[in-house]
């Protein structure tokens, strides 16, 4: 809740900024210095949870949702307030055994302006890059999923963004996000990953879900149906 009584966006977007008592956090910046242990620890969790025995679809889903948050707690203070927290590796704590807001927390609070450029420079080179290092590392995902997945998840920050926004009354936050995401998907990495770039946004490779038993297609997937046993390999 801000100075204006109106609840600000919870769920992935809500960043800790003490230790969750009991928690075994680490910093990402170990995990993407070697450290493997961690990212492993929560793919087999997801692979658990999901009851697939495909490893590459439970690091493909385990990667979605880490970078969901990742761009959620850096777009969202940036759209409301301009400003996103200093989300340093080596400052932002990680638990593969929780889940949000619990899985994160920050060591300080300290905050950048909340430009593109910034965002960009937080999340796309500070995480994602070297998150997707760290998971090829682990096991085989391809390239073009993992930034597929990226794209997908900045999509659905501004989706969730908007929808709050609408429900409370600020265009302008939905204005922001809108205008930041544009600005994040104008860069080689995610401008191919698929389109529109906003929240109609239809990725043009899969994140794989469908294969997990029960599993279906997400709303932005590339398929219109699953495929039948007879194509049972996704594009990536």
């Amino acid at each position: 809740m801000n100075r204006t009584g109106v609840p600000e966006p919870g769920g992935f977007f809500a960043l800790r900024t003490a230790p969750v008592p009991g928690g075994g956090h680490r910093p990402l910046a170990g995990l993407y210095a070697g450290d493997l242990a961690p990212l492993t620890a929560r793919v087999d969790t997801v692979a658990l949870r999901l009851n697939t025995p495909e490893r590459r679809v439970a690091a493909s889903i385990a990667h979605l949702g880490l970078a969901a948050r990742l761009w959620s707690i850096a777009l969202g203070p940036a759209a409301l307030h301009g400003r996103l927290p200093d989300l340093s590796p080596g400052r932002l704590f990680w638990d593969p055994a929780h889940t949000s807001p619990d899985d994160l927390w920050l060591e300080d609070t300290a905050s950048l302006e909340g430009t593109a450029d910034r965002i960009r420079e937080a999340v796309q080179f500070g995480h994602l890059v070297p998150l997707a290092d760290a998971l090829r590392a682990e096991g085989t995902v391809s390239p073009r999923l993992l930034w597929g997945n990226a794209g997908s998840a900045l999509a659905g920050a501004v989706r969730e963004l908007v929808g709050w926004a609408r429900t409370h009354g600020r265009p302008d936050v939905a204005g922001r996000a809108r205008a930041l995401a544009a600005e994040l998907f104008d860069h080689p990495d995610l401008s191919t990953t698929g389109a529109p770039h906003g929240p109609a946004f239809r990725r043009r490779s899969c994140c794989l879900y469908y294969r997990c038993p029960g599993g279906g297609l997400c709303g932005d997937c590339v398929f219109d149906c699953a495929p039948g046993s007879a194509a049972r390999t996704a594009p990536e």
